[in-house]
């Protein structure tokens, strides 16, 4: 079991990264966001931010709290951009790879329930939470770049 839990840590810590990353990019990229009209898409990535710091917070509760892990405080690679499409692309590509990434950590989390006899239901819980609620930040970008 050492193993299987030390690497779900190592992937959870990971995510964690990712999320810290994507908060501040949103939070960034939507200070750059200007003209006519900005103002709900300004909105909308400051509500993702938002989203991606509770995503933050659940990856931290799991690692410490029900793996009895130590938590990552580094940062993922963060992405610059210019314009509104370009910061929709930027982060569009992110939140389809945090969701391919987060799909792996499910795997490994539904693969090995035997090993987390006392967690199983609270790990499968919050990761296929927070793979939903990507999904839903892939649906809004794609519908503000219109594809």
């Amino acid at each position: 079991m050492a193993d299987v839990k030390k690497e779900l840590i190592d992937m959870l810590n990971r995510a964690v990264e990712l999320e810290y990353a994507a908060r501040i990019q949103y939070l960034a990229h939507a200070e750059k966001v200007k003209g006519l009209n900005s103002e709900p898409i300004v909105e909308r990535l400051k509500e993702i931010a938002g989203d991606e710091l509770k995503h933050e917070e659940m990856f931290r509760n799991l690692v410490c709290n029900y793996l009895d892990g130590e938590v990552s405080m580094n940062l993922e690679k963060t992405y610059n951009a210019n314009d509104i499409k370009e910061i929709l692309q930027v982060n569009l590509k992110g939140e389809k790879d945090a969701i391919d990434f987060y799909k792996q950590i499910y795997k490994k989390v539904v693969d090995n329930k035997q090993e987390f006899q006392y967690q199983f239901e609270t790990l499968e819980h919050e990761i296929r939470h927070i793979i939903i609620d990507e999904q839903e930040h892939v649906v809004e970008l794609s519908n503000l770049l219109d594809i």
